[in-house]
């Protein structure tokens, strides 16, 4: 069966993986994008989107993951759009005609909303469902390949703690937000479940990798 997987997700030292005060203008709230410059510096990020430069270290290392073995993305509608992106009926998603998710991306969200195709093979769908039930549906069109559960904060702890996520990919940055969107709360003793290793990079962050581990 393929993996549900979280890849370079992002959290402050005190555990947030937003800000407050989300809005159209402000993605990720207060924390503006202090949670996303070591992803931005990389060669990979700066080469897709048509940069030069860039670092091209531990870093980068990770980050060029972000295609490889996936077939299909979940996220939560807190990702896709800003508070009341649903009443907007030209609103797409942040990343312009061509997204880079390049599978079929799932948007969990309680108000019905129809497809949308983009650019570079990404179409959005959108479904009032569980976590097992989402998860599930992903699955089927991803074939072989595995799911990447794309974020934001709830939904990633939602799908830990429904035991879901087989593997996962956090990136702990030198910053304290302290308001915001928590991943920690409720997932007491995940050492339990998950093999954890910390890799530190030069640029300051900190890579915390969790596998599942295998019981018999």
């Amino acid at each position: 069966m393929s993996l549900a997987r979280v890849q370079f997700f992002s959290i402050s030292l005190d555990g947030f993986g937003t800000g407050e005060g989300q809005s159209h203008k402000a993605p990720f709230g207060h924390a503006g994008g202090k949670l996303h410059q070591w992803q931005f510096a990389t060669q990979w990020w700066r080469e897709m989107t048509g940069q030069a430069g860039g670092s091209n270290g531990i870093d980068n290392a990770f980050v060029q993951l972000h295609d490889r073995g996936i077939g299909a993305e979940i996220m939560g509608a807190g990702k896709f759009g800003f508070p009341g992106w649903h009443e907007d009926p030209e609103w797409k998603g942040w990343w312009g005609p061509n997204p880079p998710f390049h599978t079929p991306t799932y948007v969990l969200t309680h108000t019905p909303h129809p497809s949308i195709e983009m650019e570079g093979g990404t179409t959005f769908h959108f479904l009032d469902a569980s976590p097992e039930e989402a998860l599930a549906v992903a699955r089927e069109a991803a074939g072989d390949l595995d799911v990447r559960i794309g974020g934001g904060a709830t939904v990633l702890r939602d799908f830990v703690a429904a035991g879901l996520v087989d593997q996962m990919h956090l990136v702990q940055v030198p910053v304290v937000l302290g308001r915001g969107v928590r991943v920690w709360d409720g997932l007491e003793a995940l050492e339990d479940s998950y093999d954890i290793e910390a890799v530190s990079s030069p640029s300051g962050v900190t890579h915390l990798t969790f596998t599942r581990k295998v019981t018999s």
